[in-house]
């Protein structure tokens, strides 16, 4: 149902919820809660720690005009809690301004509490009067635009009543293992009375899913014996001497990763193959050693990236490593007339390997000869989207590599249509980076240390977890643009987020690495192969936000060079699990292991919610769950494949769910 039929939807409401993905009442539902706010338990704002999130009921005494900070948008009002009065700040949303009047009201967000100056920074509210009705449990959802948490809550409610909401699992086995009512699962998220109804229809919600992309893998993968099309003529002796070229020796787990792929090359199958490694430990050298293979043999190549910083980076590297070969290049940035000649050239045969983004991906891109594709980090691209790359070549090999660790007790899920490579070798020569957890007394502190090292020539980042903090949860990566810049008027700050265009992004990471900015104010897009040997800092805010393996990702940007390396910690929770999960990544600097303590300490909901998942398990990133679900859903999947029970149907929405995996997922 379109979700203007909804009650209360309107058309303008409508435009707020497509920003957040949701135009029906199906995506609605699906539109989950990423916590849950207990309204028992009002807190005073004396007994609040600095950083730490409240419920708060207060009475509003005024709001301020709206006030203007270059491109930020304040509005900033009073309120009182027993005699002690203090701010409460919104930024970028100055509707609210008249959307607040006095009275009183009960605040949700997060307290600054810096030398006895207490304020809320972009808390939620709602009058005190109306929260009479929200009893026990309230989801609270990630917001965009000027929606409210009261809006989302009515709204996904009117969703629910009119959703079917049927499980594909056959109904044999929902008898067999008495499995919650899929519809009375949702209303358990959504509307839970405990804490207990909420975790148990989360993991019957996630427990579908992976059933249907279980399925998905298990069909795509039972097809894909297929046999070899293309003959490689290249010798051993060959990869050898080609392995030569290289600055280092290759490591053990090099090595045997090029004998996976010569085997599989060389053999009577084709290649479908994830290469994964930690950061540094020689995955492109590898991938070039597989387009060697290729080149050798007399076909074309061709080599993925994920951004035009990577993909500009990636195509320097093939140039120097192929001097006999034609490298050609392939951008959303290049010019159209680029373009056009480089797709004529491609077709005709006149470039050997070619290195692009996904506008290598578009229709009118045709190869005289693939044979060989390689997709650097494959968690930003979908499973279905690497088959249009297939489909440039008859039958070529794959090849798809990622830095990001997955624990192998879930490599059958996220990688369910792939054989798996691993390079379990350290990195090497590479420095180790000191990780320090900074309190926030010790913010002003750290703060002066960029600013002499920035005097020194050397450079910093500084991420964050989004790009507007809409929820007060967070600092936002343009309010700590804002903050830096006023704070540190003699250091250069550059600002990069996604939602800039891809041009601008380039030009950004281009002038950055050029040190024409000193500090990066950044989201998560430099997560992944950026190399700036002069960047030693990174810094981190609201570190807990992220995952044990987006940390390790992170700290991977910084110790490229010579000079001693630092990854300082923000942290705003003062909760245990939090603090053992830093102090955890604080000490470990091996990525597979930390994979592995980041889902036994996080849960599998948490851990391929992050940006690691890419696209497969977006819809239930908020859901928590135990890693007991998924080997359910194996089981299930096995027996209803065994069975040949509800076959067809559950033919169609795996198929359904696999061909959804095809979207680009670019931060």
């Amino acid at each position: 149902m379109e979700i203007t039929r909804l009650r209360g939807v309107t058309e303008k409401r409508a435009k707020e919820f497509a920003k957040l993905g949701i135009t029906d009442s199906a995506s609605l539902v699906r539109h989950f809660p990423r916590a849950y706010l207990d309204m028992t338990n009002r807190t005073s704002v004396r007994e609040v720690f600095h950083n730490d999130m409240a419920l708060l009921a207060c009475r509003l005494v005024s709001v301020e005009p709206v006030r203007h900070y270059s491109r930020l948008k304040t509005v900033r009002a009073w309120l009182e809690q027993d005699g002690c009065t203090f701010p409460a700040v919104w930024f970028n949303m100055p509707y609210l301004a008249e959307r607040l009047k006095a009275g009183e009201y009960l605040f949700y967000g997060r307290v600054q509490n810096r030398y006895g100056q207490i304020s809320l920074v972009n808390p939620s509210f709602e009058p005190l009067d109306r929260v009479a009705r929200l009893k026990g449990l309230v989801p609270v959802y990630p917001l965009r635009a000027s929606l409210t948490q009261r809006v989302v809550r009515d709204a996904v409610l009117a969703a629910l009543a009119v959703e079917k909401l049927e499980t594909v699992i056959p109904w044999e086995l929902v008898k067999k293992y008495d499995l919650m009512p899929l519809k009375e699962a949702y209303y358990a998220v959504h509307a839970p009375k405990t804490q207990e109804e909420a975790r148990a229809g989360a993991e019957r919600v996630a427990l579908e899913e992976y059933f249907t992309l279980l399925s998905a893998f298990k069909l795509v993968k039972g097809d894909r014996q297929e046999a070899r099309r293309n003959r490689y003529s290249v010798t051993e002796r060959e990869v050898a001497a080609f392995e030569k070229r290289f600055p280092f020796p290759f490591t053990a787990g090099q090595q045997a990763a090029v004998r996976a792929i010569y085997d599989n090359v060389t053999g009577p199958v084709r290649m479908n193959r994830l290469l994964q490694g930690d950061v540094g430990s020689g995955k492109t050298a590898v991938a070039l050693t597989g387009i060697f293979m290729a080149l050798r043999s007399g076909f074309q190549a061709v080599y993925l990236s994920p951004t035009e910083v990577l993909a500009a980076q990636n195509c320097a590297l093939l140039e120097k490593m192929f001097p006999d070969y034609r490298v050609g290049y392939l951008a959303g940035g290049s010019t159209t007339k680029e373009k056009r000649e480089l797709k004529t050239a491609l077709a005709a045969g006149e470039i050997d390997v070619l290195c692009g983004t996904h506008a290598v991906l578009q229709g009118d891109v045709h190869f005289c000869n693939l044979a060989f594709c390689v997709c650097d980090e494959q968690h930003r691209f979908g499973v279905a989207q690497r088959n249009i790359l297939s489909e440039k070549g008859d039958m070529p090999d794959v090849l798809v590599m990622s830095a990001t660790p997955i624990p192998r007790t879930l490599s059958l899920v996220f990688y369910g249509d792939l054989d798996v490579t691993t390079i379990p070798d350290k990195p090497l020569d590479r420095k180790p980076v000191t990780t320090a957890i900074v309190p926030a007394y010790k913010y002003d502190d750290m703060l002066e240390y960029v600013r002499g090292e920035a005097k020194k020539g050397r450079q910093a980042y500084f991420v964050c977890a989004k790009i507007d903090d809409d929820e007060g949860e967070v600092t936002s990566v343009t309010e700590l643009w804002e903050e830096l810049k006023g704070r540190l008027p003699d250091v250069r700050f550059a600002l990069l987020h996604g939602r800039m265009k891809e041009k601008e992004k380039s030009a950004v990471m281009a002038a950055f690495k050029n040190h024409e900015y000193d500090c990066l104010v950044s989201t998560t897009v430099i997560e992944v192969g950026v190399d700036v040997p002069a960047a030693t800092i990174m810094v981190i805010m609201n570190a807990e936000r992220f995952g044990l393996s987006q940390l390790h990702q992170l700290r991977g940007r910084v110790g490229r060079g010579s000079e001693k390396s630092w990854c300082f910690l923000l942290v705003g929770s003062d909760s245990e699990t939090a603090r053992e999960r830093l102090t955890v990544f604080k000490n470990t600097s091996d990525g597979f292991a930390l994979a592995e303590k980041d889902l036994e300490l996080r849960g599998s909901g948490d851990f391929l919610g992050t940006r690691q998942s890419g696209k497969f398990l977006t819809d239930i990133k908020n859901l928590r769950y135990s890693t007991d679900v998924i080997f359910t859903a194996k089981k299930l999947t096995d027996e209803a494949f065994e069975r040949r029970l509800n076959f067809e149907a559950i033919k169609a929405a795996a198929m359904a769910k696999y061909e959804s995996l095809k979207d680009v997922v670019l931060n």
